[in-house]
């Protein structure tokens, strides 16, 4: 998979992938075996189950994540156990488990980037250095458990939350394998409760848990990777490309990503619905968003709401004048580009999200509640543009491509759009109206939930309609996994 480049060594040989065999297997025998064990052992169960499917990623790695999580676990029980009066105490506490996890983090994810970005700077001032890096594998889904546990840690030094002294428990929500490799990010005060509670066998919440898994398989395996080939065939070669294609390219990577990330989450929410767990939503149709600020109020909420909470308001928010708070606005975008990934193609991405975010926070001063002069519609589709448009950069190879992409999109010189499906299932113009028809579909039942809520009524329509869809979407499903189409990892799985 091209986005890999932003990777040191990541290797997927062996996974469990949610749209996986392997994963069905094993997610089959979990269910079974934990709903057939008395209560008092389903913790330890959970807790064996969530390790051995990080250890089937790469088992090495399961000291990393052991390690840092009872790093916090003893954190936090120092944190309550140290009166409040001792301030620098209890601070050096927190400092100290923050500095581990966020020098595993840049150890493993961020040294090689910060290294040869140094390296070419000193080279171009004329003074010689040579490179370094270090060969490791970035383990999957770091980013999600380390900010998880982070979380967890500051809570309880807020006092938001008690440390959790059952070390099973603890250990569980933080390897919890539905939400473990890509999310959503959950907060001790969601998740960490739900494993002190019985959780009895529910018809009705799995056939919830089951609608929630085909919704998400048929969007990550039919809408996404059908959109990958073409996205794939122009991005890895744009100086192959001009005009039409690389237009659609990018959005097409817009409605891919959006499948395979919120496609990941939907499938999170329904095995662990199925088991008794209830994980927050991460997505609230984003591409209805009227504004770049609500763009980010519906994408990856569980992301955007932690540098809300654990950065943007530890700078000050909007607390220090109008100023400083446009200052910490973009930080935080900055931050969050840096986030997904060790390259300046992230990094860039993220700031143009901080620039559009504080322009509007700007508009929205000098307005002073006045209504918005733009029309809705035309304020939808300028956040599209503005949305699309930096996901040029979060996609491209490198920052060449990334600007080549841009200083070519409207260069029309009579390239055929549909070329780059040459490898999909059906001749391209088929398969090319066949993503057309399929990206309509998902905007439109993306309006009419955000309406109605359509997926709260789908169990209480028709049963010949309701089933109908079901097997519309697995024979989708079925007909992407046999003619090979259902074969690209979930993109967040890099993060």
């Amino acid at each position: 998979m091209s986005l890999q480049r932003h990777l040191y060594l990541y290797d997927l040989a062996i996974d469990m992938t949610f749209v996986s065999a392997q994963f069905l297997v094993f997610y089959l025998v979990v269910v079974g075996v934990y709903f057939f064990l008395p209560y008092r052992a389903r913790l330890l169960f959970l807790f064996a189950a969530s390790f051995y499917f990080y250890a089937y990623w790469n088992a090495s790695y399961i000291f990393l994540l052991l390690g840092t999580a009872l790093v916090d676990y003893f954190a936090a029980i120092l944190l309550e156990d140290t009166p409040l009066e001792s301030t620098r105490r209890r601070k050096s506490i927190l400092a100290m488990s923050m500095l581990v996890n966020l020098t595993v983090l840049f150890t493993f994810k961020y040294f090689n980037f910060f290294s040869a970005s140094i390296t070419t700077t000193l080279n171009g001032l004329g003074i010689p250095v040579d490179p370094f890096a270090i060969q490791v594998i970035l383990p999957v889904g770091i980013s999600f458990y380390t900010f998880q546990s982070m979380a967890y840690t500051i809570d309880v030094y807020r006092q938001h939350l008690q440390a959790e002294r059952n070390i099973v428990r603890f250990l569980t929500f933080i390897a919890f394998f539905p939400q473990l490799v890509a999310g959503p990010i959950e907060r001790a005060t969601n998740l960490l409760p739900q494993f002190k509670v019985q959780h009895p066998f529910d018809a009705a919440r799995t056939v919830e848990g089951l609608r929630y898994i085909l919704w998400g398989a048929f969007k990550k395996m039919v809408i996404a990777d059908r959109l990958a080939i073409y996205v794939n065939a122009v991005y890895n070669d744009v100086g192959a490309h001009t005009g039409s294609p690389l237009i659609m390219a990018t959005v097409f990577f817009a409605i891919q990503i959006y499948c395979d990330f919120s496609g990941y989450t939907d499938i999170a929410i329904g095995t662990a619905k199925i088991l008794g767990f209830n994980l927050m939503e991460n997505f609230r149709q984003p591409y209805l968003a009227k504004s770049l600020t609500e763009f980010w109020a519906r994408w990856h909420i569980s992301l955007s709401t932690w540098f809300r909470d654990y950065l943007y308001i530890p700078l000050g928010g909007n607390r220090k004048g109008f100023r400083r708070n446009l200052i910490n606005l973009f930080i935080v975008f900055l931050v969050s580009g840096l986030w997904h990934g060790a390259n300046w193609t992230f990094v860039i991405w993220g700031a143009l999200h901080g620039v559009g975010v504080v322009i509007e926070t700007i508009a929205k001063r000098v307005r002073m509640g006045k209504p918005a002069l733009i029309p809705t519609p035309l304020r939808w589709a300028l956040t599209m543009i503005l949305v699309c448009l930096a996901w040029v950069f979060f996609r491209a190879n490198t920052l060449q491509d990334a600007f080549y992409v841009l200083g070519n999109m409207f260069n029309f010189t009579g390239e055929n759009v549909f070329a780059p499906f040459a490898g999909g299932l059906f001749a391209p113009q088929i398969e090319f109206w066949l993503s057309v028809g399929t990206i309509g579909f998902l905007m439109a039942w993306d309006y009419a939930d955000n309406a109605r809520h359509t997926h709260n009524h789908v169990m209480h329509t028709r049963t010949v309609f309701r089933w109908a869809a079901y097997y519309a979407l697995g024979f989708a499903i079925m007909l992407s996994l046999v003619y090979g189409l259902a074969s690209q990892e979930f993109i967040y799985f890099q993060f």
